[in-house]
């Protein structure tokens, strides 16, 4: 979907700013699996077979075989894993317009190489586990696929065949060509500030929309009733994502803009000191939370309203992560 940024033009200097300061404090990361995959397309004669009891033409059907059962407690594990690596770099960065490439403080570089080698390494072992399993499991797949099952299909092992990596790729254009070829250079240097100006559009719309959603699941919540009559019933989760926003607003904060910036402090305002269970106890401290976030929301809606002064487009998520 496009992401849509009001971007007023009396902004431009410091939106300018912004991106130069973004550009001279942050890196670029990229986060890469190595995954096996666990489907694979049936040959033409399979389709064949599959074909006959429709009566119906194998080219004209498009069909698939599941070589492993992803529901098993060993293989969900290391998915788990792969979902808590994506998450992380994702909270620890920002968008950026190229493919598979985030942004990140470069003082967070080293404490981000030490996670991913944590979870790297807790990822060897989540699959050296299903591997102990995966007799089991292609057990399993020969008794639910029958005439279908081919061992050829099935590796001696699963160890080496799910893996992650991560680099911090340079977006910088290359010193040589400052000499090589002054005029390209020149060029490139253009494109890379366009870069780092889009990706300050696409961290503040990003913050927007994930605050906005927040704010407003929230307040649904602790303001509304059921069909009871009763308040509605809210997970301390509701409250604990409110806050784990604020910490990666304060350490992500582009500093763009002035009103995203004011109507976070109100709500960090309107909740601080106030966890789940508060708010279930006291009816009168729910009503008041809720009524601060409703003004929050209510300005929030202003700013989604009247942003689309320049259209973002999102670049499309990399099939890496």
């Amino acid at each position: 979907m496009d992401a849509l940024l009001d971007v007023p033009r009396s902004n431009a200097r410091s939106n300018q700013s912004t991106a130069q300061n973004l550009r001279a404090n942050m890196a670029a990361v990229r986060v890469s699996f190595t995954w096996m995959g666990t489907r694979k397309t049936l040959t033409p004669e399979q389709r064949a077979q599959a074909a006959q009891p429709f009566e119906a033409e194998g080219q004209y059907l498009s069909a698939g075989k599941k070589l492993l059962d992803t529901s098993h407690s060993a293989f969900k594990a290391v998915t788990a894993i792969r979902g808590k690596i994506a998450s992380t770099w994702k909270s620890m960065s920002l968008p950026f317009p190229e493919p598979g490439v985030r942004l990140i403080r470069q003082d967070e570089v080293a404490n981000f190489s030490f996670l991913m080698t944590d979870y790297r390494a807790e990822l060897a072992d989540a699959v050296a586990n299903l591997d102990r399993h995966y007799s089991e499991l292609k057990v399993a797949a020969a008794e639910r696929l029958g005439r279908l099952f081919n061992p050829g299909d099935y590796p001696e092992t699963l160890v080496g065949l799910f893996d992650v990596s991560w680099d911090f790729p340079s977006v910088e254009p290359p010193d040589y060509l400052r000499e090589l070829n002054p005029a390209l250079y020149e060029a490139e240097r253009a494109r890379v500030a366009a870069r780092f100006d889009e990706a300050v559009q696409l961290a503040e719309s990003a913050f927007l929309e994930e605050f906005g959603k927040l704010v407003s699941h929230l307040t649904e919540r602790i303001g509304g009733v059921g069909e009871d009559g009763k308040p509605k019933v809210f997970r301390d989760s509701a409250i604990g994502n409110l806050g784990d926003f604020f910490d990666r607003f304060r350490n992500l904060n582009v500093r763009s803009n002035e009103q995203l910036d004011e109507l976070v402090a109100q709500a960090q305002r309107a909740v601080r000191g106030i966890g789940a269970q508060d708010l279930r106890d006291s009816g009168d401290l729910r009503q008041r939370v809720a009524t601060e976030l409703n003004r929050v929301q209510s300005a929030l809606d202003g700013l989604m309203v009247d942003r689309p002064r320049r259209r973002i487009i999102r670049p499309s998520k990399p099939s890496e992560v």
